[in-house]
């Protein structure tokens, strides 16, 4: 049974005559009074009643025509699920990120990209960017967001671009004697109490403030799971914040946020995906990328077209078209 002789039989139902019918699906009456022959012959009831005045459904034909409108709806909305799911219109996106990140620049991303797809399921997880490039590279995420590029064993497979450079930044409660310097050194730094993300998490910052502060400063720190919390610690006067140039957009009246003398540039925040990865919504993800921030966008090109250049890849690119 297919689907065609579905159609003939809701058309002769429909119109009541085989040669009206037959005008409506365009083809011959012969061939239609022959399907309709067999079709019956396969379900093994009559289906429709040859009468002087017109042909009308039996009862079998009442019950196998109900079924056969369904289905031919069924069908035409599995193609048209099919269509959109191959446009990236519908599917999932899941995204791993550390919390800096929600500063800037993902609004400038997810927003637009939700207006445009509203009917795709975005999954957001907020985890240290290892834990982030362990779930990408194992399959469960599809989008990374972390603070450096990452690195070691299939790092190779994925697609890693920068979006985001950041300097470190002091913050402190409105009260602190820094408050009303624009900026600050390290050496300054040094005599307070730091308040800073944990190194385990974030170990490429955790790398840079080695290199700054003494051992002592740093395991009398205070770990702060994220910058909302680092904020919030130097509002308590708890100590003295460290954290990216982004975390200025957090706007409390009880804080203040001074520059770090000599600037010290943090790894920067790195967009990574699979390179390998097909999806049509990852495809969507990435082109709303190149439309609200053309800068990475243009980074992004260059990284996909850098990876073709190898003989040897064997990654496949999503297509930028």
């Amino acid at each position: 049974m297919e689907a065609r002789h579905l159609r003939y039989a809701l058309a002769l139902a429909e119109h009541q005559h085989f040669g009206r019918a037959a005008a409506a699906l365009g083809i011959a009456q012969p061939p239609l009074s022959t399907q309709i022959a067999a079709l019956e012959k396969e379900v093994g009831e009559r289906l429709f009643e040859r009468t002087s005045r017109g042909v009308f459904p039996t009862a079998a034909g009442d019950a196998f025509l109900a079924r056969a409108e369904r289905a031919l709806q069924e069908m035409t909305g599995a193609a048209v699920d099919a269509g959109r799911a191959a446009r990236g219109e519908t599917g999932r996106l899941r995204i791993g990120f550390i919390g800096s990140a929600l500063l800037d620049p993902l609004p400038t991303v997810l927003a637009p990209f939700r207006r445009a797809h509203p009917e795709v399921r975005l999954s957001m997880t907020e985890a240290p960017s290892p834990e982030s490039t362990s779930a990408l590279l194992a399959g469960s995420l599809d989008v990374a967001v972390g603070r450096g590029a990452p690195t070691g064993p299939g790092a190779e497979t994925l697609v890693t671009v920068s979006i985001k450079t950041d300097d470190l930044v002091a913050v402190v409660a409105a009260t602190h004697p820094f408050a009303g310097q624009r900026q600050v050194g390290i050496e300054q730094l040094s005599g307070d109490r730091l308040i800073i993300s944990p190194p385990e998490s974030e170990p490429r910052v955790a790398a840079v403030l080695r290199e700054l502060f003494p051992a002592r400063s740093l395991e009398e720190a205070i770990s702060a799971r994220d910058v909302h919390t680092i904020v919030g610690l130097a509002a308590c006067e708890a100590g003295v914040g460290l954290g990216p140039s982004g975390i200025r957009r957090i706007d409390r009246r009880d804080v203040r946020f001074c520059r770090i003398t000599p600037a010290v540039r943090l790894p920067d925040l790195h967009l990574s995906f699979r390179a390998h990865d097909p999806s049509p919504v990852l495809a969507n993800f990435l082109q709303v990328l190149r439309h609200n921030c053309a800068q990475v966008g243009n980074r992004l090109d260059r990284t996909l077209t850098a990876m073709r250049v190898p003989a040897s890849s064997q990654v496949v690119i999503p297509t930028t078209e």
